[in-house]
């Protein structure tokens, strides 16, 4: 990876690599909106309880930084879809422990949005289950761009910026390619 721009999530895992404290809390501030929001439409209400989406956004960046040092981020938008394969597999961790709780008492609704997240709702559960096995099948690139656009909302010329890419077109064909790649991995999982 080339020298890193003094505002990068490269320079700032450089800099928490080195210990540096400051680098650390803005590596925090900067993806834990993203989380935050991505997080409470990803975790069914049937499943908040116990753990809500900031204690899954919490444990997502304890494990991240705890793994920092084995970190090497190919580009700027790598952190981002570490973050979230990591946040993912909390999520699915807190479902199956809401599963084994069963049914449980229902939370101040200030705190849980109602009803089914607003993917589930689009796609319906068995169509997300399809989507993350296929989202799997996709190389990290593709996965960060889909990532970015269709579960984060990023422009263009934010994913451009992400990933790397010179314009906010060439943004636009990774992640065209992407998703015609991911509608063609869910088709085969349809079967």
């Amino acid at each position: 990876m080339p020298d890193p721009a003094p505002d990068s999530t490269a320079l700032l895992l450089q800099q928490v690599r080195a210990g540096d404290a400051a680098a650390r809390e803005r590596l925090v501030a900067r993806h834990l909106p993203l989380l935050r929001a991505w997080a409470h439409r990803r975790l069914p209400p049937g499943a908040r309880g116990l753990a809500d989406t900031d204690d899954l956004v919490q444990v997502t960046f304890v494990r991240a930084l705890n793994q920092v040092q084995g970190f090497e981020p190919r580009h700027e938008g790598a952190f981002l879809a570490y973050l979230r394969q990591i946040l993912l597999n909390a999520v699915r961790d807190e479902i199956r422990r809401g599963r084994r709780r069963g049914p449980h008492e229902e939370v101040d609704p200030e705190t849980e949005a109602p009803g089914p997240s607003p993917l589930e709702t689009a796609i319906g559960r068995d169509a997300l289950e399809r989507y993350d096995r296929a989202f799997g099948q996709l190389g990290a690139e593709q996965q960060e761009a889909v990532f970015m656009r269709v579960e984060m909302g990023m422009t263009y010329e934010e994913i451009a910026g992400a990933l790397g890419k010179n314009s906010a077109n060439t943004a636009r064909m990774v992640v065209s390619r992407a998703l015609a790649r991911l509608a063609l991995e869910m088709e085969d999982g349809n079967d």
